[in-house]
């Protein structure tokens, strides 16, 4: 007689059970467990969504003048961020010494989100240690270096340096986004520093450095 089969069997029962249980599929308190983590996750996840459409907006500035700024360097030319006040657009342009010379278009123009502007409302001041008074970039300047109403230009040399009309470094340059709430800005040091700012609507704002 095998002396092991009590053992035998009761692994056998042990392994039926578990078999048993895991078909079954998930416990109440499983689910629970996988719920609560799952809130948790997204409340952890809205604030970042946000409700200014203008956080996305600054950010897509941002990174269009990065992109302006490299490519500025990169072609030993200038480029310049292009933004359209009126239809709310933005995108890049590059100078080209072509026969004639002209600005051509990097990339096709990028909308604001619904219901943001171009505008700082009534926001009095600009952000710390930036422009002398507060104020969209300078108007761009067509082919022929005409002004082009309704326009906010940022231009930036060979070097990767904010200039302005007539080539100098400048700390002019700033473009702001409100939607009636809240007020985004990006800036341009003299360095060719970008910094993406917000305050709330405004006379007296208190600005934070993203």
């Amino acid at each position: 007689m095998n002396r092991d089969w009590p053992a035998a069997a009761s692994e056998l029962r042990l392994r039926s059970d578990v078999t048993s249980t895991s078909a079954k599929g998930f416990s109440l308190l499983e689910i629970v467990i996988v719920l609560g983590v799952m809130a948790v996750l997204l409340a952890m996840a809205v604030p970042r969504m946000g409700t200014f459409g203008g956080s996305d907006d600054t950010h897509n500035l941002s990174n269009a003048l990065s992109l302006a700024k490299l490519r500025a360097a990169s072609n030993f030319s200038q480029s310049r961020l292009y933004v359209d006040l009126t239809a709310r657009t933005q995108h890049v342009d590059s100078w080209q010494n072509t026969v004639p010379p002209s600005w051509v278009a990097l990339n096709g123009p990028t909308l604001l989100t619904r219901g943001d502007a171009f505008a700082f409302g009534p926001v009095g001041s600009p952000p710390p240690s930036t422009q002398a008074a507060i104020a969209q970039a300078p108007a761009c300047l067509d082919n022929i270096g005409t002004v082009i109403a309704g326009t906010a230009c940022v231009v930036f040399n060979s070097r990767g340096i904010p200039v302005d009309a007539t080539g100098a470094p400048t700390n002019s340059d700033a473009v702001y986004i409100t939607d009636g709430t809240v007020v985004g800005a990006v800036t341009v040091s003299p360095a060719g520093l970008i910094s993406v700012w917000s305050t709330g609507s405004t006379a007296t704002p208190t600005w934070a450095h993203k």
